[in-house]
């Protein structure tokens, strides 16, 4: 059942508002963020440009208001592995995050924060420039991880948590970029797995 949402000036949009966005983050994922032009939005979200503006604005904060619905869906493995109790199962719960979200055969391969806007031009630069604050904000709060690892002997006190927090984000950017190109998910695992055998590698 189509949920009618009230907008601005009181009348009703006629359009789920949540079931649009949903829409708009699967085009993104898939397209990037230049790829991804209007007509290919607002066709899979099921409504006119007009509407879209109204409800979300301008294609760059729709595809923010998009980043924030990939972060708390398929992108919310990474709070769930910072939880980990040791930092071994935190890197390895990423990394498997990664894969089994970047490799759904119901979603777009890859990962919308590594690949949304990696090349764009002048008027992509905000949202290129989201998505790089996007993986260090990543990356940053798995060093914050680590340094508490260092600091309960979970991790050699010689271990720099800034080196092995860059090492392993990379890695998961790597498998994410991998998986668009097309390689399978037990290849990405064995190549995981590898990387992980000698923990701490730094």
């Amino acid at each position: 059942m189509e949920t009618r949402q009230t907008g601005p000036v009181g009348r009703p949009r006629g359009f789920d508002v949540d079931e649009a966005l949903e829409r708009a983050m699967l085009v993104f994922w898939e397209h990037g963020y230049e790829g991804a032009g209007l007509a290919k939005l607002t066709e899979a979200m099921g409504i006119s440009t007009t509407s879209m503006y109204a409800a979300f604005g301008n294609k760059e904060e729709l595809f923010r208001k998009a980043l924030e619905r990939y972060t708390e869906g398929p992108g919310a493995y990474l709070t769930r592995a910072l939880e980990e109790p040791t930092a071994l199962g935190v890197a390895t719960a990423i990394l498997a995050g990664t894969i089994r979200t970047t490799t759904r055969p119901a979603h777009p391969h890859g990962c919308l924060g590594v690949q949304g806007a990696l090349a764009t031009g002048d008027p992509g630069r905000g949202v290129r420039d989201l998505l790089a604050a996007w993986r260090n904000n990543g990356c940053s709060r798995l060093r914050e991880r680590f340094q508490r690892a260092v600091d309960d002997g979970d991790l050699p006190a010689e271990t720099d948590p800034g080196l092995l927090a860059r090492y392993v984000t990379t890695l998961a950017f790597g498998i994410a970029v991998q998986t668009a190109s097309g390689v399978d998910r037990d290849e990405l695992q064995e190549m995981a797995d590898a990387a992980l055998r000698n923990w701490p590698l730094l």
